[in-house]
Formats: C-alpha cells, structure tokens, sequence
C-alpha cells in the first residue's frame, strides 16, 4: 500500500503531539516550522495533503504561503486558525480561495482526520487529471518520484525553445540523456546531436576537436577535420562537463555564441553555424567564476535556462523502477543468464543505499548482479551489498521471521507480476490473507 505523505506548516507547534490523531495508519506526517522547510518536503515527498496553522498572521508569512500554495498545484491545503483572525475580510476571502479546508484552533483530531481523509481522496483525483508523466517516466528518462515529475514538468517547457541550457548535477546522474532528451523532442530533431566531453579531452586538442583544422596547420594534421561545433551546425552541441574547459577556449566558445562563426585551424575563412547549446556541469559554476576557473561572461551567456538534476537519493521510489529497467536491457544482451529479477533482501538493500554514484552506479550494480549471479533472482551480495546481506543476519528472531515473512511475499508478488490471486494460490492463502500480510508488512503492489 503506497505511503500518502501529509505535510503541516506549523511555526508555534500546535500539532506536534497531534500527529497519531489526525493521520491514518497508511499516512506520514511530516511537521515543518517554516515555508522553507515545506519546500524542501515537498521536493522530496508528493505530499497529497499540506496543513498550515495560523495563530498570529505577517503579511510576508501570508506572501511566501500563498507562493507555496501555488507552486503545489495537486496538493489540497486545509487552514488551522485562531477564530479571531476569521474576523478579517480580507482573510477570510485569502482562506476561501486558497484552500480546500479550514479548521479553528483548538484542534479537534477527528474533525481534522476527517477532512485530511476527503483531500486525500482529491488529492488523487487531481494528480490523475493534471500529471501527464506515466509510471516509467518520459522523454526516455526513466522515473516517477515527486522531483522527477516536476523535473519532467520542467524540461517540457524547455524542449521548443531554442535557446541554450545547462544542466546541473552530480556525476552519474544522466545529464546527457536530458540533453539527447532536449535534441530528439525539439524542431532540430532531425539535424545532428554532437556531444563532447570537455574534460576528457587533453588542453592540447581541445581547439582541434571543437573548432576544426586545415589540412597542415600543425605536425600531424595530414588532411582537414571538421570540428564539433561545425558537426553540429543545424543541430545541438552538448558540452559535457563544461567546467573543465580551459579560460582560453571559454573566451573562443563565447566568441562563437556571439558572432555565430567558427574558424578552423590554420584557416582565416569564417564558417557560419547555426546550432543550439546545450552544457552540463557537475561543478558549482558560480564558485568556479569566484575562483576566477570560469569567465562570468560565458556562465551567462549559456545559463539562459538552467535544469537541476536531482541525484538518485532524492529521488523516492525511483531505484525500483530504474533497476528493473536495467535488468530488462541487460537480459536482452546476456540471453544465456538465469537471472529473471531481484530478490527481496537486494531491493531493500538498493532502497537503503546511499547511491553517491547515482543512476550509472546503479546500473553498474545491476551489470555485476547477472555476470556474477547463478541464481534466478540477485541477491544483495550479487550487487555488491555484502555488509547489507551480514547485517540481515544479525537480527532477534522475531526480526527475523518478519524478514523472512516478508521475502516470501514480496519475492512471490514479484515474480507474478504483482498478481495477487497468483500469489495467493501459490502461498496456498487466501486472497484476503495475502492482502492482510501485504497490509501488515507495508508491501507495495
């Protein structure tokens, strides 16, 4: 059953002891004591229900919740007040147009539980209407987490217009995939998508590889090469790793962005190119300019639109679904592997990692998982999650057989495709047992 988080922005504390009374069993609280704490719960968790408390009122706080409010367009708001504050005209118009509910201080719990339970309901209504992302993700890009639906959000916006981007985020993350994703949904679908890695290249050939050479412009040039701007001409050029380049070749791609003309090596001939940019950078480029690594002049001139890549940690719910895509790919290439899927105890033990590698680690993993692997379904040691697969051992008996509860169920759900009356004939259980043990375990289908 999938966890429904309920959100409450709550300065002065009313509802820190409220939480067991006014949520239910398959709902998590999360208590927040300003809006800036809320965004980031919000960027982390969908939050089907958000709960603000106002028992004294500023303007600004007003301001930065009705931005908030805005902001989490399939999140229904219920008001917590003081009866004094509904007084006010103006207020009561801000409680009636921006939210679903409201409720008087002092609290009562089941009141509160009840409409928390009708906004849920809503909530989901809304989120089915509004969210076009499907469950494996989109443009190619495979995810489904609150921050992958809103990154989803974002880079629609982005795709038809033909202006340079560039792409924050860690190592691994797959900015590449967004920037072939900005390329192969655009008008210059059809022209070419030309990647370099400014960090890969040496200082000595980075000129060549970008900008091209004439037949005998230095020892070895022993016929002309087009460079990759040039490659890219009608297209896009993605510069991976931006932050690498070196100052001299900044001032030269900036002069490229600005005059739209390239000179090869060794030539004096001017070639007009028409491509769009797109850059990737794992580095803070604002700390790279104050280090004088970086000319400010470029960093504004590519940073028109800017997208932020979430890493994997942050990205709830996503490590199942990437995991069983890489398997899928993979097993099409090693056709002769037993392995048909993950176990219980891998799963968990991917859910609980840290993934400072991100989606390449992950796949790496996998990749590991089905050379090294004999048996039908990888186990956390067949992913390299050794200390993982000890630590399951060290349990009380009870643990124990709750895990191993647990396993049974998940691992044949898994290998039904989640089909419940298969399951259940399987286990030899009913179908009401098998949904009661998925309840309990907090299993989801």
């Amino acid at each position: 059953m999938k966890t429904r988080h309920v959100l409450a922005v709550d300065p002065q504390g009313h509802l820190s002891n409220q939480s067991l009374q006014i949520t239910a069993y398959d709902q998590a609280f999360h208590r927040v004591e300003s809006v800036v704490a809320a965004k980031k719960a919000l960027s982390k968790y969908y939050c089907s229900v958000g709960l603000v408390v106002f028992d004294s009122l500023t303007p600004a706080f007003q301001d930065d919740i009705e931005l908030l409010i805005a902001s989490s367009q399939t999140t229904e708001w219920i008001a917590v007040v003081s009866p004094k504050m509904l007084e006010e005209k103006a207020f009561q118009s801000f409680i009636l147009n921006a939210f679903h509910d409201y409720h008087t201080l002092p609290i009562e719990p089941q009141r509160l539980a009840m409409s928390i339970g009708h906004a849920c309901g809503k909530a989901r209504l809304r989120l089915a209407l509004t969210n076009p992302v499907n469950v494996t993700g989109r443009f190619g890009i495979f995810g489904a987490s609150p921050i992958m639906v809103s990154f989803f959000r974002q880079l629609e916006k982005v795709l038809q217009a033909d202006l340079p981007v560039l792409i924050s985020g860690e190592s691994g993350t797959g900015k590449e995939l967004v920037a072939q994703a900005i390329h192969d949904h655009s008008t210059r679908s059809e022209k070419p998508f030309v990647a370099v890695n400014c960090g890969a290249i040496p200082d000595t050939l980075i000129q060549s590889e970008l900008f091209g050479h004439e037949r005998g412009a230095f020892t070895g040039a022993d016929k002309t090469k087009i460079g990759s701007i040039e490659a890219a001409n009608g297209g896009v050029l993605f510069l991976d790793e931006i932050g690498d380049l070196p100052l001299d070749m900044q001032g030269n791609l900036l002069r490229v962005l600005q005059e739209r003309k390239i000179t090869r090596l060794g030539s004096t001939r001017a070639i007009p190119v028409d491509f769009r940019l797109v850059a990737a950078t794992h580095v803070d480029l604002q700390e790279a300019i104050r280090a004088k690594r970086f000319r400010e002049d470029l960093f504004y001139r590519m940073n028109v639109i800017q997208l932020q890549l979430p890493p994997l940690r942050e990205r709830e719910g996503d490590v199942r679904i990437l995991a069983d895509v890489v398997l899928k790919n993979f097993l099409s290439i090693e056709r002769n592997s037993p392995v048909t899927g993950f176990s219980a105890e891998a799963m968990r033990a991917m859910n609980a990692y840290h993934w400072p590698g991100n989606v390449r680690e992950l796949i790496n993993r996998v990749h590991r998982g089905v050379i090294m692997s004999d048996n039908k379904l990888l186990s956390a040691s067949d992913l390299g999650f050794e200390t993982f697969a000890l630590e399951q051992h060290t349990v009380t008996l009870e643990a124990a057989r709750a895990s191993f509860e647990r396993d049974i169920v998940e691992t044949s759900l898994r290998a039904n495709g989640n089909n419940v009356a298969k399951t259940a004939r399987q286990l030899g259980v009913s179908r009401v047992t098998l949904y009661r043990a998925i309840s309990k375990l907090n299993i989801e289908l």
